[in-house]
């Protein structure tokens, strides 16, 4: 199920607005009668929630070991059955990519929603959060530095498509708009197709692109080996386990012979051969070449 993955300025209210979504989805899953809808389950993912400390976005290395261990936790959650509600900064456009992927490789539907509150107010909350027990709130330098280095959403980017910007005036986020973009409201599960590079292709048969190797180079050195002992014979027959390599009047030199080899597994590299027929395929490739 969906990835919703909040963005906005440090103390801009995405852990309000989380809850907000946590709140209405909750009650749609309740009220609902649908068997898809009921066996939904919301996953709150959030700095707090993992234990991180405000001090790991002070320095680089230990933003990018959070980085790892937010991405860590919403792959781990990421199922068909379960809404996945991702609060945090989530700024860099690069990493809202990489969970872009993340979402797209479990064929799951993603969205970002943008907690549009002005810096200006970001930073008296931060102010104010200094005198609450509970606050939590950022350096000065560390606030100064986020804000700068923040990336909007765009919602032109795919990464960050579908987009929801929700202004500090509105009550609430559009949750109508997300619930049918995320989970639909027409009885039928939303279809992600994967991106090409995050689909595991077929398996090669085993070992076989050493099969590959082994068995064209067995054959270009039994016809060596014949050219060795029939040293100025004109052409004759090279047999090779079953198989009869046809050799031309002027018989190829080893650097012509391993050309040929080369191009034929080039050729066959992304192909799926059985073990048996390389060898009289590759005989074949060469007694077709020697006849042009």
């Amino acid at each position: 199920m969906p990835l919703i993955l909040l963005s906005g300025y440090p103390k801009s209210g995405k852990t309000h607005r989380s809850q907000q979504l946590i709140d209405n989805f909750s009650a749609r899953i309740a009220s609902s009668d649908e068997p898809r809808i009921k066996r939904l389950k919301i996953e709150h993912i959030s700095d707090d929630s993992l234990g991180l400390d405000r001090n790991v976005y002070a320095t680089a290395r230990a933003e990018k070991d959070a980085r790892a261990t937010l991405t860590s936790a919403i792959k781990r959650t990421l199922t068909r059955d379960t809404i996945v509600i991702a609060d945090g900064l989530n700024y860099i456009k690069g990493f809202r990519y990489q969970l872009y992927c993340d979402a797209k490789a479990v064929q799951t539907p993603n969205c970002v929603v943008h907690v549009g509150t002005p810096g200006e107010k970001c930073r008296a909350f931060n102010e104010a959060a200094k005198s609450d027990s509970d606050g939590r709130p950022y350096e000065a330098e560390v606030f100064d530095n986020l804000v700068f280095r923040y990336e909007e959403p765009n919602g032109m980017s795919r990464w960050d498509a579908p987009l929801f910007t929700v202004p500090f005036d509105d009550a609430e986020p559009p949750f109508d708009a997300i619930w049918e973009a995320m989970v639909g409201s027409d009885g039928q599960s939303k279809v992600v197709r994967p991106n090409a590079a995050t689909v595991l292709k077929p398996a090669t048969e085993q070992n076989y692109l050493y099969e590959l190797d082994k068995t064209t180079s067995e054959v270009i050195a039994a016809i060596t080996t014949w050219a060795a002992d029939h040293h100025g014979e004109a052409g004759g027959e090279v047999k090779v386990e079953g198989s009869v390599v046809e050799l031309p009047t002027i018989v190829p030199s080893l650097p012509q012979l391993q050309r040929l080899r080369r191009q034929f597994t080039q050729l066959n590299r992304q192909h799926t051969l059985g073990k048996g027929r390389i060898r009289q395929l590759f005989v074949d490739y060469l007694n077709d070449s020697f006849q042009r």
